[in-house]
């Protein structure tokens, strides 16, 4: 699945669209989370019995975890199809910048990079090619594909 050379979709995305993406998934990880959290108080529940209560985890830990469900999240869903649901609902892709998925290291590597730094999405509309930081570092691109 190659964008490359101009065909429908191989314009860069832009801030905008990028951010809405964003925005997007970051309530589908709110939702995973919180799905996430009543399975383990299900499973509490079962063992320990009434009264149902969600996990109470330190704060330490709940930033941990919240860090690599969304590193995962992230990363594998641009390894496997290249686009996150957000991305899918923005009409957006990311891929290398010859058009072809990133692979599973690389996404992973840009995933962390855009959870830990998210500012570097701000670098959008000063490059003449649209890349974000995470971008550059790791040679990708976010293009527009509806297909």
């Amino acid at each position: 699945m190659n964008v490359r050379d101009g065909g429908p979709g191989a314009e860069p995305a832009g801030i905008v669209s990028r951010g809405a993406a964003a925005i997007l998934d970051v309530l589908v990880l709110a939702v995973i989370g919180i799905t996430l959290q009543a399975g383990a108080g299900c499973v509490r529940l079962l063992l320990t019995g009434p009264p149902f209560q969600f996990p109470d985890l330190p704060g330490w830990l709940a930033g941990v975890s919240g860090w690599t469900l969304a590193v995962l999240y992230f990363g594998c869903s641009w390894a496997a199809i290249g686009r996150t649901a957000g991305d899918g609902l923005m009409g957006l892709r990311v891929t290398d910048r010859a058009g072809e998925l990133l692979g599973l290291p690389r996404s992973l590597v840009r995933a962390a990079l855009c959870v830990t730094f998210p500012l570097g999405l701000y670098w959008v509309p000063l490059s003449r090619r649209r890349a974000s930081v995470q971008d550059l570092v790791v040679a990708s691109a976010v293009r527009y594909d509806w297909s």
